[in-house]
C-alpha cells in the first residue's frame, strides 16, 4: 500500500525524532517500502539577515546540517532500509509538502510537539502539513 515514505525530522527535538523515526522504519521494513528523511534549515528570516552573513555562513550551515542528518540516520534508521537523505533550506511545513510532492511519496510522517497558546491561533508545521498535503500524514506524539 504505502511504497515511498517521507520522513520528516526535526533535529532540534531528538526525543520526537526518535519516536518519528522508529514509526517511519517499522512501517518502512513491513510494506517494503523507500524512506526518505528530510530535515529542513529554516531560513534566516529577514532577507538582510541572511545577505549580512553571507553565502559561507549559510554553506556551513547546510553542511552541518547535512552531517547531522546522516549521524542521526545511522543511530535511529536499522539497515536493510531503502533509504535516502534530504537536507533543504525554507520554510519547514512548504518544503515538506513540496519534496512529498516531488517523490511521489504515499505517506508523509511528522512529529507533534507539545501545543503552546501560539500554536492555536497559527498551527504548528505538523497541522499545516496534515491540512494541506495530499498525502496520507502520520502525526507522532
Amino acid at each position: 500500500m504505502f511504497k515511498n515514505l517521507l520522513l520528516a525530522v526535526d533535529l532540534n527535538d531528538a526525543h520526537g525524532a526518535q519516536r518519528c523515526g522508529q514509526a517511519a522504519a517499522s512501517m518502512a521494513r513491513n510494506e517494503q517500502a523507500s524512506l526518505h528523511v528530510l530535515n529542513v534549515v529554516p531560513d534566516s528570516g529577514m532577507s538582510i539577515v541572511g545577505a549580512s552573513l553571507g553565502p559561507q555562513h549559510a554553506d556551513r550551515i547546510m553542511a552541518s546540517a547535512k552531517a547531522d542528518l546522516e549521524a542521526w540516520a545511522a543511530d535511529n534508521i536499522p539497515d536493510g532500509i531503502d533509504l535516502h537523505l534530504h537536507v533543504l533550506r525554507g520554510t519547514v511545513y512548504d518544503q515538506i509538502i513540496k519534496t512529498a510532492a516531488s517523490l511521489g511519496a504515499d505517506a508523509i510522517f511528522v512529529g507533534a510537539h507539545r501545543p503552546e497558546l501560539k500554536d492555536y491561533l497559527i498551527g504548528p508545521n505538523s497541522a499545516r502539513v496534515a491540512r494541506h498535503s495530499t498525502q496520507s500524514v502520520f502525526v507522532i506524539r
